[in-house]
């Protein structure tokens, strides 16, 4: 994480960006997420790069196009085990859902240990895409007043607040 502060260290300020070194001589850094974007309600430490590579990796080879995405744990699942609910608004739905879930679940355990050792240990079960109809991530935003290019849809979150305000307007 990135705090800018006084050359005295009176004041700081946590800019809530994280950032990933990709050389120390010189010192080089690329922006790679948010500090308040993660998904760790099973204690798996879920991050959006690893969220981003998955999608990216089970994407390729694929005909694939997705308008904007979100991830959120579903805790209280009505059947079977918990597990992380992508919300999906495709340009076209893919025509092998499951697979795309599937590779996408594979990316993810290779990715991040502790979210294996959930699946793995039967705490979680695999990720579920749930598919969003046309315009719904749009009419979030603006329900938030945050329509614009200068704003994002978090890609995850640690709760289910934007998922399920989602889930209602993919249902009016």
């Amino acid at each position: 994480a990135i705090i800018l502060h006084t050359n005295a260290g009176l004041w700081g300020y946590n800019i809530g960006d994280t950032v990933q070194f990709t050389s120390l001589h010189p010192y080089k850094i690329v922006v790679s997420g948010r500090i308040k974007h993660f998904i760790s309600a099973f204690g798996e430490h879920v991050i959006g790069k690893e969220v981003e590579s998955a999608l990216l990796e089970a994407s390729t080879g694929r005909e694939l196009s997705m308008i904007e995405f979100t991830v959120a744990p579903q805790v209280t699942p009505t059947e079977g085990l918990p597990f992380h609910e992508w919300l999906v608004e495709f340009e076209e739905p893919p025509a092998g859902l499951t697979e795309l879930e599937t590779a996408i679940d594979e990316a993810m355990t290779r990715q991040n240990i502790y979210y294996r050792d959930l699946i793995d240990g039967k705490i979680l079960q695999p990720l579920k895409i749930t598919p969003l109809p046309k315009g719904t991530f749009r009419a979030y935003m603006k329900t938030q007043g945050k329509l614009g290019g200068q704003n994002k849809v978090p890609r995850l979150a640690n709760d289910r607040k934007i998922a399920d305000q989602l889930l209602a307007l993919a249902r009016k």
